[in-house]
């Protein structure tokens, strides 16, 4: 059965080129820029820029967690990928550091309680302790370019960056013991990150140097 496109409700220009990273914090969206490595605090409402940082690497990723936000930084010339604490008003903290198992890793979704890490080129979500150690494997069975926990569930941007940048977005419950990935819908762009707001989705078209956000089909 052929799949229904995502509703695009807005796009706008992102604040600074190749936007990789994307969170919705509860109130605002924080943004990392692959190649200027800073990250963005927007006002959505007047889409505006109203914090800068420097973070200590390449924001790969970020997901909010309990009043901070968690980012996926690689560092180095090597890009090893960390887990990185930042907090709005101060920073990142230099202990808050999580080693990605394998040096390896880029989106991340929450729980409530746990942080969940996908790897890119194995096809999968890990579940981390509070130390970084898996605890859970999730099979995706394609590349993952963003997912984001709603109401228990986790919605997910998968696809193929090869074969003409292909996305779909599909919906898992990890509650189950092997989750059923169900594709609802095309992403009719090359899609980085994936967020969610409350009410709409919001994704990155990096190639674009935008931001957009969307529905899910009825």
């Amino acid at each position: 059965m052929k799949l229904p496109t995502i509703i695009e409700h807005k796009r706008f220009r992102s604040p600074a080129v190749t936007p990789q990273a994307l969170a919705w914090d509860g109130q605002s969206l924080w943004m990392g820029s692959r190649d200027l490595r800073r990250i963005y605090g927007i006002d959505v409402r007047t889409w505006t820029v109203f914090r800068e940082a420097e973070p200590p690497g390449i924001p790969w990723a970020a997901v909010a967690t309990n009043g901070s936000l968690r980012f996926t930084i690689g560092e180095g010339p090597d890009d090893d990928r960390y887990i990185r604490r930042f907090v709005p008003n101060f920073g990142f903290p230099e202990k808050d550091r999580i080693a990605c198992p394998e040096f390896t890793g880029s989106y991340l979704s929450y729980d409530g309680d746990h942080l969940y890490l996908s790897q890119w080129y194995k096809h999968r979500i890990l579940k981390l302790d509070a130390g970084g150690k898996v605890i859970r494997e999730i099979d995706v069975g394609a590349e993952v370019s963003g997912h984001v926990f709603i109401d228990d569930l986790i919605y997910v941007l998968r696809g193929t960056e090869q074969d003409g940048e292909r996305w779909r977005i599909a919906q898992l419950d990890p509650r189950q013991e092997t989750p059923e990935v169900r594709d609802i819908a095309v992403v009719p762009f090359a899609c980085r990150s994936l967020t969610f707001d409350g009410e709409e989705f919001w994704t990155n078209q990096r190639a674009a140097n935008e931001i957009a956000s969307f529905a899910l089909p009825n």
